[in-house]
């Protein structure tokens, strides 16, 4: 029988818990905020609204964004963080997307300079491809004919 806590166990405690070495200043403070609502049943329900609210509010934001150029995925992983603060599927849920985004940095960072321009370029021709026709649908614009209308006049 061993008494001794780990710092992450003393991190969790809650109001006047000893700061973690290496942890942020706000992030214990909004460790310890969220302990403080947490310790009361009606906070506690709250809590779990405003999170799950503002967590599909910014998830759904994302997913409209995401066939568009711009921060599409990016919010929705943020909403998985704001889900993953109260709820714990949306905890693994990210843990999964980290290891998985990290792991694919990971292996185009191995790669030659060659594989990953082609990568990168595959990349730019698809979010290309999805502006112009997000232009086309959204704003009744045909860049392309455009285009090539202006290049067969002049």
């Amino acid at each position: 029988m061993c008494n001794e806590r780990t710092e992450t166990d003393r991190a969790s405690d809650g109001p006047g818990a000893a700061a973690v070495p290496g942890r942020p200043r706000w992030r214990q403070r909004l460790s310890t905020t969220l302990a403080l609502v947490r310790a009361n049943p009606t906070g506690r329900l709250a809590l779990r609204v405003v999170i799950g609210v503002l967590g599909a509010l910014v998830v759904t934001i994302g997913i409209v964004l995401i066939p568009l150029p711009g921060p599409g995925w990016l919010l929705v992983i943020f909403g998985l963080g704001i889900w993953a603060v109260e709820f714990h599927w949306a905890k693994r849920l990210l843990a999964f997307t980290r290891r998985h985004v990290y792991g694919w940095t990971a292996w185009v960072k191995r790669q030659s300079l060659a594989l990953r321009l082609v990568i990168g370029s595959v990349g730019l021709v698809f979010v290309g491809a999805i502006a112009l026709i997000s232009i086309k649908y959204s704003l009744g614009i045909d860049v392309i004919a455009q285009v090539l209308r202006y290049l067969a006049t002049n």
